[in-house]
């Protein structure tokens, strides 16, 4: 998929709406559409990478995951407690190719993943 087709670019963009929760220069965060949990946020980098296997700069990780902290913090999940769950390829459920982080939690989760 190009990146003119990407969903997730056009999100960043802005050419596509979202409830978003959290934006800075490099990443935003916005509410997942088909929610697992209360709460289920995907952080996503402005800057298109198929996923964490795609040479994405140190930097940018550290950020995605910072955002992630923030997000859990705007969303009152972290002192209870979530989980960040980044889906890698096909095989792992990633549906959407361009990397993105869940953000997850607002109620107790089992142990199976």
């Amino acid at each position: 998929m190009s990146e003119e087709e990407c969903i997730f670019c056009k999100i960043a963009k802005g050419e596509i709406g979202s409830e978003t929760v959290y934006e800075d220069e490099n990443v935003i965060a916005f509410r997942d559409l088909n929610p697992k949990m209360p709460v289920h946020v995907l952080v996503i980098p402005k800057e298109h990478y198929d996923n964490l296997s795609d040479d994405v700069p140190e930097a940018l990780i550290g950020q995605v995951f910072g955002a992630a902290a923030r997000v859990a913090k705007i969303c009152g999940i972290d002192e209870s407690g979530y989980r960040v769950v980044s889906n890698i390829g096909k095989d792992a459920c990633q549906s959407v190719m361009h990397l993105h982080v869940h953000v997850i939690g607002g109620a107790p989760m089992g142990d199976d993943l």
